[in-house]
């Protein structure tokens, strides 16, 4: 059993605040979702779990199995056992699918004697065509086979915990459900630990979340079971985001760091 322990995480960007304590347990085979008004620091909290340049922690902790993640460099962080399903997945071309993923095994001392036949089964599962395994790893797929390819990912490197950072963004509705599903079965097959950001609950119709957590000011300001989820569908998060403008929360109203233009929202 694993256990991913968040406690009173502040972190800014550009001298900017956008997390201001965030509390947040995540054991083995359990799914939270968050959930929040843009500029909450939504994303932000998946780029410092993960160790992204440009995200300056000030204060808090974060420990996987007792192990303190934030003194581990992003590549230590992954051997660790956490995962990020990235909202705007990286093209890199010149380097396939299959190289990724045999350099990982290699890194982690893994045998890759059966990767070839792994990535194909896992490529049935989620219906990713077997001709992207060897192909530059995600140049010219649609946002939908990005996705898969990173829940393809997910399935062969068997991390402790996943951050999934809008994994439903620019899905339709078979590949919505070809990911969720598969997510899903390995929280029961492999008790992966899921920390699922999303806006929507199209995603957790599949994925049912154990948990739903509203973040807002920067911190978790309420929790709650899945009727959460449903509750924010129709009431949506104008309290949250009111609450986020009268305190100044939300450093960057449009959600875009000044510091990195190109990186994903502050969602």
């Amino acid at each position: 059993m694993s256990e991913l322990v968040i406690k009173g995480l502040t972190a800014t960007v550009a001298g900017n605040d956008i997390l201001r304590g965030v509390d947040l347990t995540i054991g083995s085979g359990e799914v939270h979702a968050v959930m929040g008004p843009n500029g909450a620091g939504k994303s932000t909290l998946s780029h410092v779990l993960l160790g992204k340049p440009g995200y300056e922690v000030t204060g808090g902790s974060v420990t996987l199995d007792g192990k303190d993640v934030l003194a581990l460099p992003t590549w230590e962080r992954a051997q660790a056992g956490l995962f990020l399903a990235m909202q705007y997945p990286t093209e890199v071309p010149g380097v396939s699918l299959f190289d990724v993923m045999e350099a990982s095994f290699d890194a982690s001392e893994r045998s890759s004697s059966q990767l070839q036949e792994l990535l194909e089964s896992e490529a049935k599962r989620i219906g990713f065509d077997e001709k992207f395994l060897l192909r530059p790893l995600n140049v010219d797929l649609s946002g939908g086979e990005k996705k898969r390819n990173e829940t393809l990912q997910l399935g062969v490197l068997a991390p402790k915990i996943a951050v999934l950072d809008e994994l439903d963004s620019g899905l339709d509705v078979d590949a919505l459900r070809d990911v969720s599903r598969r997510v899903e079965a390995l929280t029961e097959d492999t008790n992966l630990g899921v920390l699922v950001i999303t806006h929507y609950t199209r995603l957790l119709a599949e994925l049912r979340p154990d948990y739903v957590h509203v973040l807002a000011q920067g911190r978790i300001v309420e929790t709650g079971g899945p009727e959460l989820a449903n509750q924010l569908e129709d009431t949506g998060y104008a309290e949250y985001a009111e609450e986020v403008v009268t305190t100044s929360a939300t450093p960057f109203a449009s959600g875009i760091d000044p510091a990195d233009p190109f990186a994903d929202p502050l969602a």
